[in-house]
């Protein structure tokens, strides 16, 4: 009997929205990812933040707001990769005169 050989469907990797923090290092970036939590027994909202290190091939810059997928481990710290740049960092203008 022939078994046809298909493989099963694609599993759809965890992915999430954040901002990047830091961009120092050679195509890793760090990126923040904000969540909403309730208290339990007081029922207020609370923020809480994750980073993550992710490898970047699309050059990610400090501000800007990308959407990071799951990924299989690329180093001690790496196991996220940045799919896309969602926005980038408005840069402000920087004032003359330092003070």
């Amino acid at each position: 009997m022939e078994q046809s050989q298909q493989k099963p469907p694609a599993r759809r990797r965890h992915s999430v929205v954040g901002v990047v923090v830091s961009a120092k290092m050679q195509k890793t970036v760090v990126v923040a990812v904000e969540r909403l939590i309730r208290h339990e027994l007081y029922r207020k909202t609370l923020r809480r933040t994750s980073t993550f290190s992710a490898h970047d091939e699309k050059g990610a810059k400090e501000g800007d707001t990308v959407r990071i997928v799951e990924t299989r481990p690329l180093s001690k710290t790496k196991r996220w990769r940045v799919e896309e740049i969602l926005t980038k960092a408005t840069v402000a203008p920087a004032v003359a005169g330092g003070k």
